[in-house]
């Protein structure tokens, strides 16, 4: 088994959510993992696939100009301005697309918290709850609750307001390092997750990724292949970020 590491592209919203949904949809090698990193061309937030937009329009700053879309996965509101953003698609069949959702959680934070401490940064998956915190029911998947951000709550983004069971976490500050959305259907798991770069120190983040990725291959059981990108079917990926554009899906999904 090998794990595709795709080459690093920028797009907007749409089309970066886009092209996840159909690595999850129509990867040409469907048994085998398929991993990418992937940047922003304009400043942008994404939501979760289940969240209300009045809420989500409730807690964007004010006055600024940014990308807006719904993802595919589940969660909260994330602002990609100053992250390092990834997406792992595992197919059906896959010991860890058999696992509950907050088992692959796990294995994938710890390969990430793992390539971070080895860089010098103190990171750590969390792994106890939070006594006055709910974990179990947003695994994975960032929800975030009325009424538990401090009215003047700032955002950057309100996924990293507060660590979850299983997230990765700054072991000095306490700060939330890292956090992640899944969707499973039948073709495999998609998850999405996002690095909080004002959480760490300086990062070198190619040596990271070279890092990450070597630890999720171990993981996974698989071999690292870097593999150049499939044919999309141009027709399909221009149709989909159509709809990821589009009022009716960032509204309504």
């Amino acid at each position: 088994m090998n794990l595709h590491v795709l080459p690093v592209r920028t797009a907007a919203a749409a089309e970066n959510m886009a092209v996840d949904f159909l690595l999850l949809q129509r990867y040409p090698e469907p048994t085998d993992p398929r991993f990418r990193h992937y940047e922003w061309r304009r400043p942008a937030f994404t939501f979760g696939y289940s969240q209300k937009i009045g809420f989500v329009r409730a807690n964007l700053p004010a006055g600024e100009t940014f990308d807006l879309c719904r993802r595919p996965t589940g969660g909260g509101i994330v602002d990609h301005r100053h992250d390092w953003t990834y997406a792992l698609v595992l197919p059906r069949g896959h010991a860890l697309y058999d696992e509950r959702a907050a088992q692959s959680y796990r294995i994938v934070h710890e390969c990430l918290a793992a390539a971070l401490a080895a860089l010098g940064q103190p990171a750590a998956v969390k792994m106890v709850c939070d006594p006055a915190n709910s974990c179990g029911s947003d695994l994975g998947r960032d929800k975030p609750r009325a009424g538990t951000l401090p009215p003047a709550a700032p955002l950057p983004g309100i996924c990293f307001q507060r660590a979850e069971l299983y997230d990765v976490v700054n072991t000095t500050t306490g700060a939330k390092i890292a956090g992640a959305a899944q969707k499973r259907n039948k073709h495999g798991l998609l998850f999405q997750g996002s690095i909080e770069k004002s959480a760490v120190g300086t990062v070198d983040w190619d040596d990271f990724s070279a890092r990450f990725v070597a630890a999720l291959a171990l993981a996974l059981r698989a071999a690292e292949r870097a593999t150049p990108w499939p044919d999309l079917h141009e027709d399909e990926v221009a149709g989909l970020i159509e709809q990821y554009s589009s009022p009716e899906w960032v509204e309504y999904r």
